[in-house]
């Protein structure tokens, strides 16, 4: 009977300390580091339809009050150049063909367009070379200020939902 109650105390003993350790090894080791959140100017991407080009938004934000700037960079990772005329509406050899979308507003919105009807967007685009990028533009009417996420979509990329656009 002793000799069963001895190895009682020692397991209890036992089971004690080691619960005490473990509570001081804790109390000793850092914290682990809290994963890092994702990086708020993480640009949003789309992929191309021609293998290696993508689209990054580098912002989208109003300006003036009733209009929004949109600036992007048109990324060619290919090895052989990639013709910007795909991003042409009507207007050639400009970025007029890219617009944006209130889904939940069910609206579409166009370039904007001075009186000779000549898009406030970047022009004269012709090609990115091969493993290089190029800066584009465009400005567009403002949604209401209700509206802080949009879509984005460029010809011949994919689409781009829930852009946030950032205050003046």
């Amino acid at each position: 009977m002793r000799s069963r109650l001895s190895v009682i105390c020692i397991f209890a003993l036992s089971v004690a300390l080691a619960g005490l350790s473990s509570r001081a090894y804790a109390q000793a080791s850092p914290a682990p580091a809290a994963p890092a959140a994702a990086s708020p100017s993480a640009p949003i991407t789309a992929d191309g339809e021609s293998p290696g080009t993508q689209v990054q938004v580098k912002e989208l934000k109003r300006v003036g009050g009733d209009s929004l700037m949109l600036e992007l960079v048109i990324v060619n990772n290919s090895d052989s150049a990639y013709e910007l005329n795909s991003l042409t509406g009507s207007q050639y050899r400009s970025a007029d063909g890219i617009y944006l979308v209130d889904v939940t507003g069910k609206k579409k919105y166009e370039v904007v367009r001075d009186s000779n009807k000549s898009c406030l967007c970047s022009q004269n685009l012709f090609s990115v070379s091969g493993k290089s990028s190029v800066n584009i533009w465009a400005k567009f009417p403002a949604p209401p200020d209700s509206v802080q996420k949009i879509g984005i979509v460029v010809p011949h990329f994919m689409p781009m939902d829930d852009v946030p656009i950032s205050p003046q």
